[in-house]
This record gives structure tokens, C-alpha cells and sequence, in this order.
């Protein structure tokens, strides 16, 4: 049973904590900025993403407050100076995060209260964030805001003019290593996610060739109680039927194919075990050559 949720008959605040359970996690922009007397702010943003290569163009959203629909210093800062830092929070700073998080007086320092080291920038005025292992300098390409209500969200466009990678968490393919990075997430309410370990997973699907599809698998698979659906999108991934092959040989070879074969959940439950150890391709053969096999009396 769904709960349907009609945005116009939801509190602001209910409404903000159901979206931002439901679209998790969420990075983190650390963003540092300055005002115009030079004065340094830091605070984090989970509204923000990555949406463009060329040119390099980050987005986050600074909304307006709900309890009393004011606007933070980052925002403000942001339209004074045209200018900011996106820092990423790693797991070794995420409780230095936390406390840029409370709203301190304009005059205080949030690197002060944290901890943190704020180094300069190539290009702009902001400071970044030593501890930090990715900095990005941004030129404010654009500022939208959505509304005039608490709850409200700006969305500023942010140009990346200069980007600066800590050396110890690229790897020998010059490509970013999840493990050494060690990202943190953000889910609803206190809730956040460390991206590390287990959590990590490699899913491969080339987009240049075509699947088999769904579809196209057989009919006594597709309505297996044993595959998972992540189970059968494995088998239709692949890029073409297998080969018919001898029943009997298929069989006479693997010893433990022979132990699964008295019942389909049986054979099904081994088609999973193969899949679940990326043995994709005989998972497969086994699943159309064996789809309708009935084992003799």
C-alpha cells in the first residue's frame, strides 16, 4: 500500500523531510565563500550535483529557511561576490562538517570554529579547505531562484575555473579511487551514508551495444521465485543468446549442476549462485538451455 502525498496539503517542513529521504544520498557541497569585507563562511550544502563536463558546472541549491524564510551567507555572499569554493567532505572530516552546519553569527568564522585549515585559492577570493582532499574554484555563472517562501530553493550555477585532487587518492589509471576518497553521503534528516568498503560495488553495462533484453528471456525464468529482478537485468545485459548446447553434456560436467537439478527452484537457485560470483555467461547458457528441461524418471 502507497501513501500518496499531495505537496499542497503537506507541511513545508514534512514535505522537505520526505524528499529528502526519497532522493539519497546525496553528495555534499562544502562551500566556502567570502562577503564583502573578505570575511570568510563555510557551510555544507546536500542540494548539489555535478551537470556538465564542458563546460565544468556544478550546482547546489541554498534554500531559504522555513522557520522564519531568511536567507544564509553563503547565498548572500554569493551574490556580493560572484564567487566560491566546493569543497568535498570526506569521512575524516564529516563531524568538522557538522559544525559549519549551525548557523553562527556573520562574524564568526566557521574554519575557526571547525578546525579547518583554510588555504588560498588560485582564482578566487574564497578559501579552500586543506583537509579536504577536492577543491573546486567557481566563478558564479548563474543564481535562480525557485521562490519567495521558506523552503524555497536558489540554484547557483557554478562554473569550475580551477580544480585541485589530492595526488594519494588517484590511481594508477588517473582516475579517482572511491576506497581513498572516502565520500559521505547524505540522507534524510541526521541520517548519512560513508562511502567505503562494501558500500562500494562495480556495476559494469556497456551503452554502446545492445542487450538481449528482458524480454527476450525465457518465459519459466522471467517468472522465477528464486531470481532477483537485479538477478534477471544480469542475464538480460548480455549482449547475445547463448549457444544451444547438449543437455546431457551440459550436465555430465558440472557436478554441482547435477545436485540442482530436481526441481526448477533448485536450478534457479544455482543460476543465482553463479551470477552472484559474475559468472554471468554460464549462468545464462544454463538458463536457456535448461529452461524447460524436464529431468528424466
Amino acid at each position: 500500500m502507497m501513501r500518496t502525498i499531495i505537496p499542497e496539503e503537506i507541511s513545508t517542513r514534512d514535505l522537505h523531510q520526505f524528499l529528502l529521504a526519497s532522493v539519497a544520498p546525496r553528495p555534499i557541497a562544502f562551500v566556502s565563500t567570502v562577503d564583502e569585507q573578505g570575511r570568510p563562511n563555510l557551510a555544507p550544502y546536500s542540494f548539489f550535483n555535478c551537470f556538465s563536463s564542458n563546460p565544468p558546472i556544478l550546482v547546489f541549491s541554498s534554500n531559504r529557511r522555513v522557520a522564519n524564510n531568511t536567507t544564509k551567507d553563503t547565498l548572500h555572499n554569493i551574490y556580493t561576490t560572484r564567487e566560491a569554493v566546493i569543497n568535498v567532505v570526506p569521512y575524516s572530516i564529516v563531524r568538522q562538517m557538522a559544525i559549519c552546519s549551525i548557523e553562527f553569527p556573520t562574524e564568526v568564522s566557521e574554519f575557526e570554529k571547525s578546525g579547518l585549515t583554510p588555504i588560498a585559492s588560485d582564482l578566487v577570493r574564497p578559501f579552500r579547505v586543506k583537509e579536504s582532499p577536492v577543491h573546486m574554484e567557481c566563478k558564479i555563472k548563474d543564481i535562480i531562484a525557485l521562490g519567495k517562501q521558506g523552503g524555497a530553493g536558489h540554484l547557483i550555477i557554478s562554473h569550475v575555473v580551477r580544480m585541485h585532487i589530492d595526488e594519494d587518492i588517484i590511481d594508477e589509471n588517473n582516475r579517482i579511487n572511491p576506497h581513498k576518497i572516502d565520500l559521505m553521503g547524505r540522507l534524510g534528516r541526521s541520517y548519512y551514508t560513508r562511502v567505503h568498503g562494501d558500500s562500494i560495488q562495480t556495476i559494469v553495462q556497456p551503452v554502446t551495444r545492445m542487450a538481449i533484453g528482458y524480454d527476450r528471456l525465457p518465459a519459466s525464468i522471467r517468472a522465477s521465485n528464486v531470481l532477483t529482478g537485479n538477478d534477471l537485468a544480469r542475464l538480460a545485459g548480455i549482449h547475445q543468446l547463448p549457444a544451444k548446447k547438449d543437455i546431457d553434456d551440459l550436465i555430465s560436467k558440472d557436478n554441482q549442476l547435477q545436485k540442482s537439478m530436481h526441481t526448477p527452484q533448485a536450478l534457479h537457485y544455482y543460476i543465482g549462485q553463479l551470477i552472484a560470483k559474475d559468472k554471468v555467461e554460464y549462468a545464462a547458457e544454463l538458463a536457456f538451455n535448461l529452461a524447460d528441461y524436464t529431468p528424466k524418471k
